[in-house]
């Protein structure tokens, strides 16, 4: 038989059997952790990888990606789940396959910087409870981020992948900054510090083919660890950009399952695996097993997720990624910020403003926590700036970032931006030049004592020192200390196709059904309330006979405007939890609904409450900050409008405010 009929014989083999690849490209399956971070919003449920956790394990993947990133984060604070745990389950159903995490350095999986005795007892704790792969990045690409939580990956036996974040400052690889020698270097710098292999973090989808076809062969002759390829889709490049990364030696390259592919996630193993059957470089997957996982990802799983898909556009590639290089999860962010702020319209004016401030900034990686960091300044700039003045409202992380606090930029920042920023900054005016958590205190003890009687053990206080307000929460809600919201709660695919139901008569003018009962008289008592339904506008007619309200009408209507509904959205989301929760933490502050004489602090945009720095009956000058807030994870300190004393307090920590929310009022 000749060499082409073996190849032809090859192919028509799906299954796993066919002959083994003389160098077999390696995969690491994301489904699990970035899939569903980029296109879902990081909103799956542990119960939900359970249905496909044990046929995923026979498919031969290099690893698993199952942890990390935003899933600690959004787990304890959307899907009232323990993080630590999603660990430990999923362990006991993937047996074979490695598990990856992805560690953001020195901010673990958070956006700031922790203290050593946090960093060091996070990774034990990740490793102890069942991590095998500690993929880690710094968003500055700073390895002296690397330096505490390094030596705690190798001490407990396990893989240390270094990342080097991926970026550009010209169209292609190439200018003064992230050109090909940059990338070398930092590899061989990874490579001295113990690294097991090394990954090329590109988290935007910027890497053209040709661009990842020089990387890799400049790092394969320059490094000897394994090489590793991480793009996601986003620009619709990232296909091409494997093969040609595959062409020039690649070790392991990054997919998704085809549900949770593509958009702003990854390539598809799928296609991929096709593609290199019967090469010298072919997985060995079984095709036929993919196909299994699928249909009850399709059927089964996706449909409970699939409201949280952006399908504004027609379009499942995003070009524009290619101008203001903002990653894909973190663009939806900025657009469901505006959306809230009702200034979706100015969309445009952040896409042009993003370059300018990342310049500012010192040309930083767009990756978390600097993507955020990044793109929510911008839309500060854009709706708080005017004619006079740049930057009028500097978030507290953009001050840490000109401190130096996450480490060295890849330019220097723009000295008056650094110089505004740091005016009054509590730790100093002059920016530091070490290793950032050299100036941070230890935490790990104070947290301790913080939780006691709340916390069982290390891995609970931990997530209170990663998160204290949400962590916190979360702690009560685990212990029964506070009742579980009915939004963190999850949700059957019977409650799926009711609410698509619902929405769908909705849309039909057939919310209430035509009943046969006689016309009744309209009462006295008759109200009017104004009710949407995703972006359809009803008008119904309440009144109230015998105590229970009876619906009269439903009929499609102009939405009024927005800003007049504005005063009924301040009060507070929760409100007999909240009102009481404030009145018991601070017994002079009048009750929410009361009015209070004089001048409202509004909440400038929707977010959460992280402290209030100031108490009822304070004084406070023009310009103190009163209350934190926090907006897309960074936080924003709020000024007193003018000199007076603190009236009321309508909040507590951990609350969420709409935009226009009086969260104090100054006498």
């Amino acid at each position: 038989m000749s060499a082409q009929d073996q190849v032809k014989m090859t192919a028509m083999n799906y299954g796993k059997n066919r002959p083994k690849a003389e160098n077999p490209v390696k995969i690491e399956d994301l489904t699990l952790r970035d899939g569903h971070q980029s296109l879902f919003a990081t909103r799956g449920r542990t119960e939900d990888m359970i249905p496909v956790a044990e046929m995923m394990d026979e498919i031969g993947f290099w690893a698993m990606e199952t942890w990390g990133g935003a899933t600690f984060d959004t787990m304890h604070r959307f899907l009232n789940e323990d993080p630590w745990e999603r660990i430990r389950t999923l362990k006991r159903y993937i047996k074979k396959t490695p598990f990856s995490m992805l560690l953001r350095a020195q901010n673990l999986v958070g956006y700031r910087n922790y203290a050593d005795d946090v960093a060091k007892a996070f990774v034990e704790r990740a490793a102890a409870n069942g991590m095998d792969i500690f993929r880690t990045f710094d968003a500055l690409n700073d390895y002296r981020n690397f330096e505490t939580v390094v030596p705690v990956i190798k001490s407990s036996g396990k893989h240390f992948q270094g990342c080097i974040c991926y970026s550009l400052t010209e169209p292609r690889l190439g200018g003064d900054v992230y050109n090909l020698q940059y990338y070398v270097n930092k590899a061989i710098e990874l490579e001295k510090m113990g690294a097991d292999s090394i990954c090329i973090k590109d988290m935007a989808g910027l890497i053209a083919p040709y661009d990842a076809y020089a990387i890799v062969k400049a790092l394969k002759k320059s490094v000897k660890v394994p090489i590793h390829l991480h793009s996601h889709f986003t620009s619709g490049m990232s296909s091409m950009a494997h093969l040609k990364a595959i062409e020039a030696g690649v070790d392991i390259v990054d997919t998704c399952m085809s549900p949770y592919a593509f958009r702003t996630s990854h390539p598809a193993i799928e296609p991929l695996v096709m593609t290199l059957l019967g090469t010298n470089r072919d997985t060995g997957f079984d095709i036929r097993a993919l196909a299994k996982i699928n249909e009850i990802l399709e059927k089964e799983i996706c449909p409970k997720y699939r409201h949280l898909l952006d399908d504004t556009k027609m379009s499942i590639i995003d070009i524009n990624v290619l101008l203001h290089q903002t990653p894909g999860g973190m663009l939806s962010n900025l657009v469901n910020q505006l959306r809230e702020m009702n200034a979706l319209d100015k969309i445009d004016q952040v896409y042009a403003e993003l370059p300018k401030v990342r310049k500012d900034l010192g040309q930083i990686p767009l990756v978390t926590p600097t993507s955020q960091i990044v793109g929510i300044q911008t839309v500060n700039n854009v709706l708080f700036d005017d004619e006079n003045e740049r930057y009028k409202m500097i978030t507290a992380q953009v001050k840490d970032l000109c401190y130096g606090l996450y480490g060295k930029t890849a330019v220097p920042i723009n000295p008056e931006l650094q110089k505004k920023a740091l005016k009054g900054y509590p730790r100093g005016e002059t920016p530091i030049t070490c290793r950032p958590a050299e100036v941070i205190e230890p935490e790990l003890e104070k947290a301790k004592a913080e939780t006691a009687g709340l916390a069982a053990d290390l891995d609970d206080v931990l997530i209170y020192a990663l998160y204290p307000v949400t962590g916190k929460r979360f702690l009560q809600w685990k212990y029964g200390k506070e009742p579980v919201p009915a939004e963190v709660k999850p949700i059957t695919l019977d409650q799926v196709k009711a609410r698509e139901d619902l929405i769908k008569k909705a849309l039909a003018g057939k919310l209430v059904e035509k009943s046969d009962k006689p016309t009744v008289t309209k009462g006295d008592n008759l109200r009017k309330f104004n009710v949407f339904v995703d972006d359809e506008f009803f008008s119904v007619e309440v009144e109230e006979i015998g105590g229970t309200p009876l619906i009269r009408s439903v009929q499609p209507a102009a939405a009024p405007s927005r800003t007049a509904a504005a005063p009924a959205a301040a009060a507070p989301s929760k409100p007999a939890e909240s009102k009481a929760d404030a009145a018991t933490a601070k017994p002079a502050a009048a009750p929410a609904e009361q009015p209070v004489d004089g001048t409202a602090l509004s909440a400038p945009m929707p977010g959460m409450i992280v402290r209030y720095e100031k108490n009822v009956g304070d004084a406070v000058s023009k310009g103190e900050t009163v209350v934190v807030l926090e907006a897309m994870k960074m936080e924003n300190a709020l000024p007193a409008p003018l000199d007076g004393v603190i009236k009321a307090i309508n909040y507590k920590s951990g609350d969420s405010v709409p935009k226009g929310a009086a969260l104090a009022v100054i006498g």
